[in-house]
């Protein structure tokens, strides 16, 4: 064994040792400040006899930790997850009573409810200790990680010695112009790092805006990132009449049914099907590693399905349990804290908070965040070809509070230090990272449409068509990302054949809404409906919408022009004239003909569309769901997300200088893998047809 191996050794027993001795003191300060757990028999004992038996009950403890506690966790891997997460402070207490049980001494013991706090803190405390002994300590420091990769891991075949992987992270709702403040606020001392020149060097990364969809929101983004195609998703939710079902892109059935839309349409599985790894998506990217990917979150467990497989890999350890529960508690508190002081002041805009809402936050700023950085960090460690992870914290928290928000900005702070984390562990991993940081969308603040009129869209429909408008509003929830993933997390996933995706066949319009995106249908009539039929059933539903304050245009097909864009004061402009008069879309900005263009020629638009007001000066938009910060339509910051990319790839933007559409963001992302030596994904044919037209 060479001098190199026995330093190694030594320093693993050292640093042992030091944990034993730390969680040993400890056992005894827990013993003396908590009446139920003892380390002496009920006559007294002597201060050795007693140091001696937290000695042998940590030591116990600790090594049931280490070769237990896997085993435990894997064999309950079928528990839903949050589940898991709960019964791990109930199976560390017992694995505290089994240790006091063997102890030779004989004098341990422990209320259970006693144990569970005593084990939760020794495990804490255990983790602090080993992580501080070896942060001096690379070969150490890069072992405490590993520990967090799926021990299934495997190295992909043929790729040069050397050559770089991609990571991409995605941070959820976050725009370009909202990150760029929040390095130039110093909140992102991260990103601020990459971006700024030193003297020995130029910066490591450039900042690039790009323009969206029509359909700003993860699941057309998304989609169309991974899979090369987001063709016929006009919305985040819309009726499909051919089905007659409402398709939902957080809904597992619709993601599986639109990936394999995708796979179909582009003849490839995605960007990830050279060993990629999908971690936190609504999509695959056609990766074999997943975890918490929902479009597979409604099959039958098995070795096709690994999309909690990333649970496995963070509970099996039990710190990491302890330190997620515990910052989960604190998120919650936080929000209460938060909401209670808006309410109090009177804050404007605000939504409702409560219910479960408190819950739903924290796993998505603490629970998912803290999964996916271990799964990405264990395919690191696995050296994986490319990696593309999901991040929603930031855009659960900015739906409720606002992207601006102070509430928005903290979550910010905590997402860079992810990166942080990210970045140091790319220095340890077993071939170079190329570590790419993206949004999907932005978001854009404002009022809803019903704090605003006091009424909803839905009911400004079924008035204009001359239906009676109920009285009791019926909110359409908000923060899709996280409440999927929590509700795949507890496996129940979004209610599968529920009457809300089934309408009834009847002559009311179906009204859904997709932040400030407003969709029409009339599922009693098979096509899509034109303008003049519209007018010929209901006269005064299109001048009603279209003169509404809260609207900014509607999209219709028509007989004579093939499509119009439909404004106030009688505006009606065929698509083909938009580029010579945008009329309604001239506030909208650059590019949003031809995103209306787009969805035009989509099988599946409603048959009406409707986008919501929007100030260019104030940047507001008027959700027609229950989000002060919104996205899905057109108007603001929700169309601009950012591509942080190393300056070692080749410039992301496009030939005529403009990086538009997740088709687009694509292609580039399949270039940098190209520039990559090794095997990646083959670079696709540039779209023909209606795809390149798009």
């Amino acid at each position: 064994m060479g001098q190199g191996r026995w330093r190694s050794v030594l320093s693993g027993v050292w640093r042992s040792i030091a944990v034993w001795a730390v969680s040993t003191v400890t056992m005894l300060v827990l013993a003396g400040l908590l009446p139920d757990f003892r380390l002496e028999s009920a006559d007294g004992d002597s201060a050795t006899r007693i140091a001696i038996t937290a000695g042998i009950g940590a030591a116990v403890f600790g090594l049931l930790s280490s070769l237990v506690w896997p085993l435990l966790v894997r064999a309950l891997l079928l528990v839903p997850a949050l589940v898991l997460g709960l019964l791990v402070f109930f199976l560390n207490g017992s694995l505290l009573l089994i240790a006091l049980r063997v102890n030779p001494s004989g004098r341990g013991e422990a209320a259970p409810e006693t144990a569970v706090v005593v084990a939760a803190v020794m495990s804490a405390v255990a983790s602090a200790t080993g992580a501080a002994l070896a942060v001096r300590d690379d070969d150490a420091y890069r072992r405490r990680l590993y520990r967090l990769a799926d021990r299934r891991r495997r190295r992909a075949a043929g790729h040069a010695p050397g050559s770089p992987g991609a990571v991409f992270l995605q941070l959820d709702g976050v725009g370009h112009d909202v990150l760029r403040d929040a390095v130039a606020k110093g909140l992102m001392p991260t990103v601020a790092a990459w971006l700024a020149p030193r003297a020995d060097r130029p910066a490591s990364h450039r900042l690039t805006a790009w323009r969206t969809d029509w359909s700003s929101q993860t699941g057309a983004s998304q989609l169309g990132i991974l899979h090369g195609s987001n063709h016929d998703v006009p919305a985040f939710r819309w009726y499909e009449k051919d089905t007659r079902e409402v398709m939902v892109c957080n809904r597992p059935t619709s993601a599986a049914e639109l990936q394999r839309r995708a796979v179909e349409r582009t003849g490839d599985g995605g960007l990830l099907t050279v060993d990629g790894a999908s971690r936190g998506n609504l999509f695959s990217g056609g990766a074999d590693e997943q975890a918490l990917v929902l479009s597979i979150a409604a099959r039958r467990r098995g070795r096709e399905n690994r999309s909690r497989a990333g649970y496995f890999a963070y509970f099996s350890d039990p710190a990491n349990a302890v330190r997620t529960a515990m910052s989960f508690v604190a998120e919650v508190g936080r929000e209460i804290g938060q909401s209670t002081r808006a309410r109090l002041r009177k804050q404007r805009p605000r939504v409702g908070r409560g219910g479960l809402y408190p819950l739903v936050r924290a796993f998505a700023t603490v629970v998912e965040r803290d999964v996916v950085v271990a799964a990405v960090i264990g395919d690191m460690f696995a050296g994986r070809n490319a990696v593309y992870a999901d991040l929603v914290a930031y855009d659960e928290v900015a739906h409720h509070s606002g992207p601006r928000s102070r509430d928005a900005e903290k979550v910010l702070q905590r997402l860079d230090r992810s990166l942080a984390l990210i970045a140091q562990v790319a220095e340890h991993a077993p071939r170079p990272y190329r570590i790419v940081v993206l949004s999907d969308h932005g978001q854009s603040p404002g009022e809803t449409f019903l704090t605003r009129y006091g009424l909803t869209l839905g009911q400004l429909v079924r008035a204009g068509c001359g239906l009676p408008v109920p009285r009791k509003v019926r909110r359409t929830h908000s923060g899709a990302e996280a409440r999927a993933a929590v509700r795949a997390a507890l496996r129940r996933p979004v209610e599968e054949g529920a009457e809300e995706y089934r309408p009834a066949q009847g002559s009311a319009p179906v009204v859904l809404a997709s932040g400030n995106l407003g969709l029409i249908s009339f599922p009693d009539v098979p096509h899509r409906m034109s303008k003049e039929e519209i007018d010929r059933r209901h006269p005064a539903l299109l001048s009603t919408l279209a003169n509404h304050p809260g609207v900014g245009f509607l999209l219709v097909r028509s007989e004579e022009h093939g499509g119009v864009v439909l404004g106030p004061y009688g505006a009606e402009l065929p698509l083909r004239e938009l580029d010579r008069s945008p009329g309604p879309l001239a506030d909208f900005g650059p590019g949003a003909a031809d995103a209306v263009r787009r969805t035009h020629s989509f099988e599946h638009t409603a048959d009406v569309m409707v986008n919501s007001w929007y100030d260019p000066a104030e940047g507001e938009v008027l959700a027609f769901e229950e989000q002060i910060g919104s996205h899905g339509g057109l108007g603001g910051e929700q169309g601009r997300p950012f591509l942080l990319s190393p300056t070692t790839f080749s410039e992301p933007v496009a030939d005529d200088g403009e990086l538009a559409g997740a088709e687009g963001i694509h292609r580039v992302l399949r270039r940098w893998l190209g520039e990559c030596d090794g095997p990646q994904v083959p670079l696709r044919a540039e779209p023909q047809g209606d795809e390149q037209a798009a």
